[in-house]
Parts: structure tokens; C-alpha cells; sequence
């Protein structure tokens, strides 16, 4: 009766006194859980228990710097059964509302397209002249990922010169860099060299990707995104529109597809794309299913010196000692369930790999160096290797209790990305032993690592 009283609940005030100056970026909500008068268990940051905290992201505040003693106020709601939190303000800030916005995207300027863009929101109601582009956690993080389009846009750069007179690469300069043209003549000219003779570009990443974008500006170019949701093209649509892209540069693949057709395939029948671009890696850590046989179709699709992104991945790992993941992966013996022996049972059904990890963070030790574990290329079926024995040598002691994986995705010879790399919008997966094994400095272990069918197997010998 109580829940239900609080899910019928109207929305309610509540005021936070500041007691440290920064900047406010998110509310971060736990939970106490009242067993009864004398027993309870708190899902604080502060408490070591298998729970994670909630957060919401604070957005359109004209000032997010606080300072101590200032008061931060909300309402808060339980909406459809989900706690909700809105209209926040700090002190006499305008308030921001989540629910009643209407962002309407029919501006004028570069700059004002760009704050629409900014401040779309996740909402659940909107009026039907409103614009919502909702987009993942991992999306925003790889919309982040700096040297991910720095890395693409130079790889794109290089093959489109091969392919590509430098002066054709100069008329569709659409920054201004290398070219006096006013704005109107280099879009003119632009439109034109696209409209001739233009090179294809297909972006097959999965969710919100801008590389087609990049693509549109290095060049006479029609970049197609395979970008599904509507609202996703919206938004593409808008920042084209911002950095004045012609509108003949950008397109959307799935448009000009049947229902039933395969995804790769030709842009047009006479014609054959210069680039391609898959995704290998999903943002969990493990590799995309099919990847080797899209990669098989995307060879054949090609013109004479176009590249499949990335052209190969070098799968590495290495050999570490992690408490924490231990705990994650498999019920330790019969302490932590109070004396009951479930662990037999229960662990027949635990998770090979651990998806997601943040090697950055984790709590372990590491036991080895990191080791090139496999290679997978694209470009040349004849040079991967989908098993492989590699010799580790242990360079401290410990119990071996998981061996973490991750890829150098090289887009050409020049260009690549580390996974592992912090301010990767990737994240790490690791296999976890059945049994820890312990080692001293010196010691060399041998991995049997398998790949199959887009899955990777590590096991000691």
C-alpha cells in the first residue's frame, strides 16, 4: 500500500545544501533498504555491497559552478513505477525541466543548430513539433572518443588522397584551411564534384556515428550512415546541416534498401565503394558476431584501392591476480552463503567471460606483460590465425585468476587504436580460471587461444 501511495504521489520539492565548491554535472540516488527496525542494507558508494548507485545527469543550467552553502533544489516523482528527477535549479537558476521541453531545431544559424543539438534530451514526453535524439551511454562515449575520430579522419584522409587529385581534394575544402573561396563558392563547387564523379563511402558502425560526416569534408565524397532510428538521422541531418555539408554529400543506406536486402552491397551497379567501415568491436570488449564474414562480402564490394576499416585487430592479453573479479565470476565456497553449499550447483551456470571491465580501475595485480594473443585481418583472410599457443612469462608472483583481453584495431599501417587505452570508449573482457594457478617470477605458462565464429577462447595448458 505504501509503494502505491508513493507511485501516486505528485511530484515533490526537496532542497540539497552544497557543502563543497565545483561544478555540478549529476545527482548520483542510493538506496536504504529497512528490513526492519534494527537490520537494514544501504546501496551507498560508501558500503562493499553488489549493488550500484543511480545517476542523473544535471543539463541545462545557465551556471553549473557551485560553491558551499549554496542549495541545489528538485522534484522528485516515481513515474511509471521509475524514480524520476526534474526541474532542477541552483538557487536562482532558471529551472531545467525534463519533461515539458520543446527544442525546435528550425534555426538560422551554425551556432544555434548546434545548442539545439546540445540540448536534446532523453525525455519521455515531448509535443509533436519537439525533436528527441536519445542516445546510449556508449554513444556518448564514443562521440567523446577523441583519438577514435582523429584516427579515422586521418586514415580517410590518406586513402581518399591516393584516390583522389590533390585539387578536387582542395575545392571541397568546406573549413576554409586551404582555400579563399567564400562559403557559397566552395558549397557550389562542392555540390558539383559530388554530383560528378564521387567517391562511396559506407559507415556500417552500429548506433550514432559521425564518421560519415568526417568523411563528408575530406573530399568529392557521398558518405552513407547506416544509421536506423529516425531520430538518429534527425540529428546527423542538423550537424551536416551546421558544417555546411552539401546536402548531396551525407545519406542514409537503409533508405535505399529493401526490407530483405543484405546490407553490403553495391551503391549503385556500375559503381563500388572506396571505404567501408565495420564495426569489429563491440563497446563490451568482445568482438562483433559475423565480423569475418562481412569483412569476406566487403573485400568483393570494393574499388581498386579502397580499404575496409579497420584492415586488421591484434587481440592482446595478459595474466593477472584480481580478487574482485573472482567474487564477480563464481560463489567462493560456503562462508559468503552463511554455511549453505550452493556453490556446485550455482557455478555450473557462471559466465565464461567478464564483459565491460575497466582495466584502468581494477583491483588486480598483473602477473605478465601483455602478449599478442591472435591476429585478425580483413583485408587478408590469408594472414589471420584462428588458434594459436602462446608461451607467457611471469614476471611477479601470485595466483593467476584471470586472463584479460583486449585489441589494437589498426586501420592501416599508420593509424590505430588501443582498447585498453583510458580514454577509450571501449571497455576490456577477461576469462576467468576455474582454478587460480599459482606462479612465481620466472615461471612460463602456455595459453590455447581459439577463435570461433566471433567468439574467443583462452585456456592454460
Amino acid at each position: 500500500q505504501e509503494l502505491k501511495s508513493v507511485v501516486a504521489r505528485k511530484p515533490w520539492k526537496l532542497s540539497l545544501p552544497v557543502t563543497g565548491g565545483g561544478i555540478l554535472d549529476a545527482v548520483v540516488v542510493w538506496f536504504v533498504l529497512q528490513l526492519d527496525d534494527e537490520h537494514s542494507l544501504s546501496t551507498s558508494p560508501r558500503e562493499e555491497t553488489c549493488w550500484e548507485q543511480a545517476v542523473y545527469p544535471v543539463q541545462g543550467l545557465l551556471d553549473y559552478s557551485v560553491n558551499s552553502g549554496d542549495t541545489v533544489t528538485m522534484e522528485v516523482c516515481c513515474q511509471d513505477c521509475y524514480l524520476n528527477i526534474q526541474k532542477i535549479s541552483l538557487n536562482s537558476e532558471c529551472e531545467m525541466d525534463f519533461t515539458d521541453r520543446d527544442d525546435s531545431l528550425g534555426l538560422a544559424s551554425e551556432t544555434e543548430l548546434c545548442n539545439a543539438l546540445a540540448g536534446l534530451q532523453a525525455i519521455s514526453k515531448q509535443d509533436d513539433n519537439g525533436h528527441v535524439c536519445v542516445l546510449e551511454s556508449k554513444e556518448i562515449a564514443r562521440l567523446n572518443d577523441v583519438p577514435y575520430h582523429k584516427c579515422f579522419k586521418a586514415a580517410m584522409s590518406k586513402v581518399l588522397l591516393s584516390l583522389i587529385p590533390s585539387k578536387d581534394l582542395q575545392s571541397m575544402d568546406v573549413d576554409g584551411q586551404s582555400s579563399r573561396m567564400n562559403l557559397q563558392e566552395r558549397q557550389n563547387r562542392s555540390c558539383v564534384d559530388v554530383a560528378s564523379d564521387p567517391l562511396y563511402i559506407l559507415d556500417v558502425s552500429e548506433g550514432f556515428s559521425i564518421l560519415p560526416i568526417i568523411a563528408g569534408k575530406l573530399g568529392p565524397v557521398k558518405a552513407y550512415s547506416s544509421a536506423e532510428k529516425e531520430q538518429h538521422q534527425a540529428a546527423l541531418n542538423v550537424i551536416a546541416e551546421a558544417n555546411h555539408l552539401p546536402k548531396e554529400t551525407l545519406e542514409f543506406w537503409l533508405s535505399h534498401l529493401d526490407e530483405e536486402s543484405v546490407v553490403l552491397q553495391r551503391p549503385k551497379l556500375d559503381k563500388l565503394w572506396s571505404i567501408i567501415i565495420l564495426d569489429v568491436i563491440e563497446p563490451s570488449g568482445l568482438i562483433q558476431q559475423e565480423v569475418m564474414e562481412k569483412a569476406a562480402i566487403s573485400r568483393c564490394l570494393l574499388h581498386s584501392g579502397g580499404k575496409i576499416f579497420p584492415q586488421y585487430v591484434l587481440v592482446y592479453g595478459m595474466l593477472i591476480e584480481s580478487e574482485s573479479l573472482l567474487l564477480e565470476s563464481a560463489v567462493q565456497g560456503t562462508e559468503p552463503t552463511l554455511g549453505f553449499n550452493i556453490a556446485p550447483f550455482i557455478n555450473q551456470f557462471k559466465v565464461p567471460v567478464h564483459v565491460y571491465l575497466d582495466l584502468s580501475t581494477l583491483p588486480c595485480l598483473p602477473l605478465s606483460k601483455p602478449a599478442e594473443l591472435l591476429r585478425l585481418d580483413l583485408m587478408n583472410p590469408l594472414l589471420n590465425s584462428s588458434s594459436r599457443e602462446v608461451e607467457v612469462k611471469i614476471c611477479a608472483a601470485g595466483q593467476v585468476t584471470a586472463i584479460p583481453f583486449w585489441y589494437h584495431i589498426h586501420l592501416d599501417e599508420e593509424h590505430s587504436l588501443n582498447t585498453s587505452d583510458p580514454s577509450s570508449h571501449w571497455k576490456q573482457a577477461a576469462v576467468v580460471l576455474d582454478e587460480p594457478i599459482r606462479v612465481q617470477v620466472g615461471d612460463k605458462l602456455v595459453l590455447d587461444v581459439q577463435h570461433h565464429k566471433s567468439n574467443i577462447s583462452i585456456t592454460v595448458k
